[in-house]
C-alpha cells in the first residue's frame, strides 16, 4: 500500500469537502490578502532604504551621494538578480503575458518575493522607475503558485493570476476599480460572471487591507480643486491627442533605448557603469527625475510647480531669464529625458516598472500643455490638467483606457473630473493606436507571436503551436532516385506527397502523386527520368518558428492544403495540413471556451 503525505491528504479532504467554485472564491480573499500585504512590504522596504539614505548619506540634495546612491541600488539589484535569482525578474507585466500566452499560467516561485527585494534595493536608492509592476507580478506569482498548490486546472491558474493582479493594484494604490478593470484590459482576461467574483473579492480585499495599514487617504490627495466647465472640452480634446503622441514617444522610445542597451553593450559591469553614469548625469541636471517622482506629482497637482526647480542648475536661470520660458522648457526636458532615466536604471541592472514613469510624465505632460495654453490666454486650469494627463498617459502607454480613468480618480480623490478623465484616456487611446496597436507590455510579445488578446480565434491559433499539427510521416525521396525507385516508395506510402530531400537533408522541393500517375505505370520510363526532373516546387514553405496565425495567412494566400516545414538552415521537418490545424484549432477552442 502506498504511503500518503499530509498533503495529499490534504488534497482529497479539500476534494471530498470543498467543491472547485468555493474553493476559487476562497483562495481569491487569500490571494488579495497575501498581495496587499506583499504590497505593504515593498513600501516598507523602500520607505526604510530612503530613511537610511536621506538620514545617513545625503545631509542635504547638494552632495555627491545624492548622486552615487542610485548607482549603488543598481548595483545591488544586479547581483542580487545575478547570484540569488539567476533568473530574468524584469519587465513584469511582460512576464505575467508571457505566462499566460506559454506557460499554462504558470509563474516561477521566487517572483513571489525577488520582485519586492529586487524594485526594493533599486527604489530605494533613487533609481527612477516605480515599484507597482514588480508588485504586480508579486501578486501574480502567488495567485499562479497557490493554485498550483491546490492543484488547479489551467484556466483556474489563469483567474488566479488576475486576482493577484487586481490584489497588487488594489493595494499598492488603494484603488479596488482600477485592480479589476486593469485586469481585465492590461491582462486581457475575458469578463464573465464566474472571473469577476473572485477578481471583485481579490481587488477590495488588498484595498481594505490597505486602509488599514496606511489609513483610507488616497495616494495623491488634492488640496486644489476646480470644478469642470463645458466649455473647456476642446482644450481637453487637444490634451488627450498630446498624451497621445507623447505616449507613442514613450512607449516606442523606452522600447528602442532597451533593445539598445541589450544588443551593445553585452557586459553586466560596463551595463552598470554606463547605466549608472547616465542616470547620475541626468539627476544632477533634473533632480525631480531621483527615484519614482510620486513628490513632483504631488507638486503639480497642487499648484507648486516651483519646487521642481529646487536644486537643479537651471534655478538660477529664473532670475535672469522669463520664468515661464524657463518652466517650461525645463519641464519639457524631464518629459523627453524621463524614458532614457527608466531606461538607464532597468537596463543597468535595476529591477522596476512603468506604472510610476508614466504616471509622473503624464502630470508633467498636463501641467505644460495647460501653462502652454494660458500664456496663449485660454484661461485652463494647471492643477486639473496635470490630474487627467496622468491618466491620459496611462491609457496610451497601456492600452487601457478604463484603467486610466479609474486608476487616477481613485488615487487623487478627483472623481469630480470624471468626465476629463474619460475624455482625454478615450482621445489619448485612440491618438496612439493609430500608430501601435500593441502597449508597451504587449509589444514583445506580439512580435513573437505569442500573444492572447480579447479575440478568441487570435487566442486559439496562438495557443496552438506547429509541434502539435507537424505531420512527419511522410515518405521522402532523393534528387537522384530514379522514376522505378519513386513508384517503389509510392507504393509503399500512404500519402500523395513526396518532400524531395538532399544528403544534408535539406528541402529541395517535392513530387505531387498526380503529376506522376501518367507516367509512372510505364516501365520503359523507369530509368529516363530521376526525382530532380519530376519534382516542383511547393506554393509555400513554413519555418518551424513561425506563429500559427502566419501560417494560416499563408494558408489562405496560397489556397493550399498541405505545406512543408524547414528550420533556419530549410532542413526538411514535416508537413502541415489545413485539415489537421482546424481538428486542433476545434479541440483548443473547446477547451479554452469551458465555463
Amino acid at each position: 500500500m502506498l504511503k500518503t503525505t499530509w498533503y495529499d491528504r490534504m488534497i482529497e479532504w479539500r476534494e471530498r469537502h470543498i467543491s472547485e467554485k468555493h474553493l476559487v472564491l476562497l483562495l481569491s480573499f487569500f490571494v488579495g490578502a497575501f498581495s496587499a500585504a506583499a504590497a505593504a512590504l515593498l513600501k516598507s522596504f523602500i520607505h526604510l532604504i530612503q530613511w537610511f539614505v536621506e538620514n545617513h548619506l545625503i545631509a542635504n540634495e547638494h552632495t555627491w551621494w545624492y548622486l552615487i546612491t542610485p548607482l549603488i541600488g543598481i548595483t545591488l539589484a544586479a547581483l542580487f538578480v545575478r547570484y540569488i535569482v539567476r533568473d530574468d525578474i524584469s519587465h513584469g507585466i511582460t512576464k505575467i503575458l508571457y505566462a499566460i500566452s506559454q506557460r499554462k499560467s504558470i509563474i516561477k516561485a521566487h517572483n513571489m518575493w525577488s520582485s519586492v527585494v529586487g524594485s526594493g534595493l533599486t527604489i530605494g536608492f533613487g533609481g527612477s522607475v516605480g515599484a507597482e509592476a514588480p508588485i504586480v507580478l508579486t501578486g501574480a506569482a502567488i495567485g499562479s503558485n497557490l493554485a498550483k498548490a491546490f492543484r488547479l486546472d489551467q484556466k483556474t491558474m489563469m483567474l488566479m493570476i488576475g486576482c493577484g493582479a487586481a490584489g497588487a493594484i488594489g493595494g499598492i494604490f488603494k484603488a479596488p476599480i482600477a485592480g479589476l478593470v486593469f485586469t481585465l484590459e492590461v491582462l486581457m482576461m475575458d469578463l464573465t460572471m464566474t472571473s469577476v467574483a473572485p477578481l471583485l473579492i481579490s481587488s477590495v480585499t488588498a484595498t481594505a487591507i490597505s486602509y488599514i495599514l496606511t489609513g483610507v487617504q488616497p495616494m495623491f490627495p488634492l488640496n486644489v480643486t476646480e470644478p469642470f466647465l463645458v466649455h473647456r472640452i476642446p482644450w481637453y480634446l487637444i490634451l488627450g491627442a498630446i498624451c497621445g503622441l507623447a505616449s507613442l514617444y514613450f512607449t516606442r522610445g523606452m522600447n528602442r533605448l532597451e533593445q539598445w542597451m541589450k544588443h551593445t553593450i553585452g557586459n553586466m559591469w560596463l551595463k552598470l557603469l554606463v547605466g549608472g553614469i547616465m542616470l547620475s548625469v541626468l539627476i544632477f541636471l533634473f533632480p525631480p527625475l531621483y527615484g519614482e517622482g510620486y513628490d513632483v506629482i504631488r507638486q503639480l497637482i497642487n499648484g507648486d510647480s516651483l519646487s521642481a526647480l529646487k536644486y537643479s542648475p537651471f534655478e538660477a536661470y529664473l532670475t535672469s531669464l522669463p520664468p515661464q520660458l524657463i518652466i517650461i522648457a525645463y519641464f519639457v526636458a524631464i518629459i523627453l529625458l524621463k524614458i532614457v532615466a527608466s531606461v538607464a536604471t532597468n537596463g543597468g541592472g535595476g529591477v522596476g516598472g512603468i506604472f510610476a514613469p508614466s504616471l509622473f510624465m503624464g502630470a508633467i505632460v498636463g501641467f505644460v500643455t495647460a501653462r502652454v495654453m494660458n500664456l496663449a490666454g485660454l484661461s485652463v486650469p494647471e492643477t486639473s490638467f496635470a490630474l487627467v494627463g496622468m491618466a491620459g498617459l496611462m491609457s496610451g502607454v497601456m492600452h487601457a483606457p478604463l484603467t486610466g480613468i479609474f486608476l487616477i480618480a481613485e488615487l487623487t480623490g478627483g472623481y469630480h473630473l470624471f468626465m476629463p478623465l474619460m475624455i482625454v484616456s478615450v482621445i489619448s487611446y485612440l491618438t496612439i493606436m493609430l500608430f501601435e496597436p500593441h502597449s508597451l507590455y504587449a509589444m514583445r510579445l506580439a512580435q513573437k507571436g505569442e500573444l492572447l488578446t480579447h479575440n478568441k480565434d487570435r487566442n486559439v491559433l496562438t495557443l496552438l503551436k506547429m509541434d502539435n499539427v507537424l505531420e512527419t510521416d511522410l515518405k521522402t525521396v532523393s534528387p537522384d532516385m530514379t522514376l522505378g525507385e519513386l513508384v517503389k516508395v509510392i507504393s509503399e506510402s500512404k500519402r500523395n506527397i513526396f518532400p524531395v530531400i538532399d544528403k544534408d537533408g535539406r528541402l529541395r522541393g517535392i513530387v505531387l502523386l498526380d503529376e506522376v500517375r501518367n507516367i509512372m505505370f510505364q516501365p520503359r520510363l523507369y530509368n529516363r527520368f530521376r526525382v530532380k526532373q519530376l519534382m516542383t516546387s511547393p506554393a509555400a514553405i513554413l519555418r518551424v518558428d513561425q506563429p500559427m496565425e502566419k501560417v494560416m495567412e499563408t494558408f489562405e494566400d496560397t489556397g493550399a492544403w498541405n505545406l512543408p516545414v524547414v528550420d533556419g538552415y530549410r532542413r526538411y521537418l514535416g508537413f502541415v495540413s489545413k485539415s489537421k490545424i482546424f481538428n486542433s484549432y476545434r479541440h483548443v477552442l473547446v477547451h479554452f471556451s469551458e465555463e
